[in-house]
């Protein structure tokens, strides 16, 4: 098969190759890595709250835990994703700016930087879209 070549440009019959990455695979790929930033601040909660003079402990560590399986369920979705995009992220780097990640998307590899403000603001934001309203 001859890649490069597109149907409509030559009208050949020949399919073009697929792009390197496409915006939604880049959404994706961030927003795996962000879950696994937000499970981190679950887990850390769920400690302070055990260990805390709360006077529904086990409340709050119930909701937090049911927050987790939520996270854990739509991670296991992009893993899926993943394996059919031909996706892998195979480094997640704490720099004293950001968090860096390094993934290959069908054999093409790339890297992205975010700052921690911008981690922070995303992984509220996605926790709150686990609540309704």
């Amino acid at each position: 098969m001859v890649t490069g070549s597109s149907d409509r440009a030559g009208g050949t019959g020949i399919e073009s190759r697929p792009p390197v990455q496409t915006k939604e695979e880049l959404a994706m790929v961030k927003r795996y890595v962000l879950l696994g930033i937000v499970m981190r601040i679950l887990d850390n909660d769920i400690g302070v709250v055990g260990s805390s003079a709360a006077k529904l402990p086990r409340f709050y560590e119930s909701m937090l835990r049911g927050l987790q399986d939520r996270v854990l369920l739509e991670m296991a979705a992009i893993r899926k994703g993943f394996r059919e995009s031909g996706i892998k992220v195979y480094n997640e780097r704490r720099e004293t700016d950001g968090l860096t990640a390094e993934y290959v998307c069908r054999g093409y590899h790339h890297r992205f930087t975010m700052r921690w403000g911008f981690v922070k603001t995303e992984a509220e934001r996605l926790l709150k879209g686990y609540f309704p309203g």
